[in-house]
């Protein structure tokens, strides 16, 4: 992933090997898998579970900006997403 309008525009969705849960007893978002279990910090499990395939980075950062009343998100999503793109967390 580069930080470019093609990136932007995209509508990733979580990969269907996984499966993101919350974990009441961790206190925090989990992606399952048949090998095991990823545990993710709040900033991650914030953005996987809004990825839906239909809404674009763009709008992803837009309403995550809106929920946490701050800005400039979008260095730091697109750096977590690269990451979870090679780790095969999600699709784009």
């Amino acid at each position: 992933m580069t930080n470019d309008e093609t990136v932007l525009s995209s509508s990733p969705s979580l990969s269907a090997m996984f499966r993101l849960q919350w974990e009441e007893v961790q206190q925090s978002w989990v992606l399952l898998y048949p090998e095991g279990m990823v545990k993710l910090n709040g900033s991650a499990g914030e953005i996987i579970k809004r990825l839906d395939g239909k809404k674009t980075i763009t709008e992803l950062i837009a309403e995550l900006e809106k929920d946490f009343e701050t800005s400039g998100l979008q260095s730091d999503v697109l750096a977590f997403l690269e990451i979870a793109d090679k780790q095969g967390w999600v699709k784009t």
